[in-house]
């Protein structure tokens, strides 16, 4: 059972800032539709992410890099419907962000006021820093995500771990001490080493989430489908399956198929 502190009606950027002064790790997961993010939020978790992982998991996308804005704001305006505590945080998708300030604004300005969300994520460092800091301006709470960045992927070629050579391991370092600089809440890592992990959470006031970085941030998010074992075929090290609902839902499903065939379905209790 979840031992979420019940006295936490509504997560804010606030909230997790104190978790993690308190050494209170926090929980996060990807949600996409309303349905999903109800039971999400019922279980307990801190922070949902509204993912552009939609495009991966929901769209069938090789890479997150296809999936639109407007899809985002219609993935986060469900999402967000159904959420009554957790702090709601959606991906800035593939080009509505980079190179230019004034369209990440925009971008940023469309997710908050159509979709009613509570603060945005983008990938990367120093590169994007004008971006981030023209949102920051606008007063819409950033979250930043350093390591493996998805959408990235062509350029790095590869799915592999992240920053394991001293030069790439001290430019992140020198980029999420950046994005705290300029005002970002908090800052996902993904696919790092956990001894980079660690030094990095424990030189930052602002709280870390790890996704394939190891046990010491101050947080962790998975994927919905991958936590639950809905996606049945990706299996990365770093992924724990609480459930196999893949197997559950096809023989569910399966069975239900048997009794329409025989007749059994609807029976007479189940007729008006």
């Amino acid at each position: 059972m979840s031992v979420h502190n019940p006295d936490i009606k509504r997560v804010t950027t606030h909230t997790i800032q104190e978790l993690k002064n308190k050494g209170e790790k926090i929980s996060a997961l990807t949600a996409y539709d309303y349905s999903m993010a109800r039971v999400v939020d019922a279980a307990g978790v801190e922070v949902i992410l509204v993912g552009d992982s939609a495009s991966n998991v929901m769209a069938g996308h090789e890479t997150t890099l296809p999936i639109t804005l407007d899809q985002m704001i219609y993935h986060a305006s469900s999402v967000v419907r159904g959420v009554k505590r957790a702090l709601v945080v959606v991906d800035l998708p593939f080009g509505s962000y980079q190179g230019n300030s004034s369209e990440a604004l925009r971008s940023a300005i469309r997710i908050m006021k159509e979709s009613g969300a509570h603060a945005v994520k983008m990938e990367g460092g120093q590169e994007i820093r004008e971006s981030i800091v023209r949102i920051l301006s606008a007063g819409v709470p950033v979250m930043g995500h350093l390591g493996l960045t998805p959408q990235s992927i062509y350029k790095f070629g590869t799915y592999a771990v992240r920053a394991k050579e001293e030069v790439e391991a001290q430019k992140l370092i020198d980029d999420a001490h950046m994005l705290q600089d300029i005002g970002c809440f908090g800052l996902v890592l993904e696919k790092i080493p956990a001894t980079l992990t660690k030094k990095v959470s424990q030189s930052l006031a602002i709280p870390t989430i790890g996704i394939g970085a190891g046990p010491d941030a101050d947080g962790q998010i998975l994927v919905f489908h991958d936590v639950l074992g809905i996606n049945n075929e990706f299996k990365p090290r770093f992924l724990r399956r609480y459930a196999d609902l893949h197997t559950i839902m096809t023989e569910a499903l399966a069975h239900y198929v048997d009794d329409v065939k025989a007749n059994d379905f609807p029976n007479e209790k189940e007729a008006y």
